[in-house]
């Protein structure tokens, strides 16, 4: 069982905890090193692990890890996105073999907002691991590129990257409507085109959401994130009564950039005008499940997780 101790010192931004939740730890419990970006995810994955006795050490990332990892970890160090030496010595002097990336990073601001190389003053590691993409004539920064080549790197110091969903299987939803309100005839066309049209964005590293309506694609997902796609659908159709359709890419590495959703996306969807969200079910994160249900419910939302092969079986009766 995890023990309770008194916090000492204080921590980022003046934050002090009351105390701290530490794993039992047992010399045959390897370590598990823990890259942390925004969001409930990566609090999910360590709560996992605590419970499991398994030691945590975190790499949260500034200015997206959430606070409350201070509590759960055994021990956090706050980095920048492109001090990777820094990520690689920490998990070194741990004994850290072993790693698992949670949470979002938001690329545009991280890319495209200002000089990347100013503002997040990468390392000799970073710039080993990032230059030969974003330096080059044909430049790639695409999110299955550059999350690539931090696993090779992580390989390269003996460290594997493992997915967080083998961590916490329990966060995959399962197939089925989730919510009690049923899905039109009119909304199962939609979700089944959209569904079409967010796989071969996938297919081409773009984004994994869109909004439909009538057959109509609203708004695209891509570097924004699927945040920014809902509000803008809102701006788009204030008449709402939209679709969002979420998907995993047909190739999904399912160690990172892995499709979620939680609480906040059902508050957003409502705010914008949607009635109805599909998303991959196996390969789609849920982030607190109850409290995200229980959100579409109270809001009329029809939440409902469908596995791509039904929707292939479904397209190719309606084919023959």
């Amino acid at each position: 069982m995890p023990r309770i101790q008194a916090a000492s010192g204080m921590r980022r931004g003046g934050y002090r905890p009351f105390a701290k939740i530490v794993p039992e730890q047992s010399p045959s419990v390897a370590p598990v090193g823990l890259v942390a970006g925004w969001g409930r995810f990566p609090i999910l994955v360590a709560e996992s692990l605590v419970r499991a006795g398994v030691p945590v050490y975190c790499i949260a990332i500034h200015g997206h890890a959430d606070k409350h990892l201070e509590y759960l970890c055994t021990r956090v160090k706050w980095s920048g996105v492109g001090r990777l030496g820094t990520h690689i010595r920490f998990f070194q002097s741990h004994g850290v073999r072993q790693i698992t990336m949670a949470g979002k990073l938001f690329k545009s601001d991280i890319l495209y907002r200002g000089s990347v190389w100013v503002r997040h003053t990468p390392d000799v590691e970073a710039i080993r691991t990032f230059g030969p993409l974003l330096l080059s004539k044909r430049g790639n920064s695409r999110d299955d590129s550059l999350l690539t080549a931090v696993t090779n790197m992580y390989l390269r110091h003996h460290m594997k990257v493992v997915a967080a969903t083998d961590i916490a299987p329990q966060l995959l939803i399962q197939e089925g409507l989730l919510t009690g309100r049923t899905v039109s005839a009119k909304v199962n066309r939609d979700i089944e085109f959209g569904w079409e049209v967010a796989k071969s964005m996938g297919a081409m590293d773009i984004g994994q959401s869109i909004t439909i309506k009538d057959g109509t694609v609203l708004a695209v997902e891509a570097i924004e994130g699927t945040d920014a796609c809902i509000l803008r659908t809102g701006q788009l159709c204030p008449r709402g009564g939209w679709t969002l359709v979420k998907v995993a890419k047909p190739s999904q590495d399912m160690r990172f950039d892995v499709p979620t959703i939680g609480p906040q996306t059902i508050e957003i969807v409502r705010a914008a005008g949607g009635t109805a969200i599909a998303i991959e079910a196996g390969r789609t994160i849920v982030v607190d499940q109850k409290e995200t249900i229980a959100a579409a419910t109270k809001y009329g939302i029809a939440l409902v997780a469908i596995s791509h092969d039904h929707i292939r079986q479904h397209l190719l009766a309606k084919a023959g």
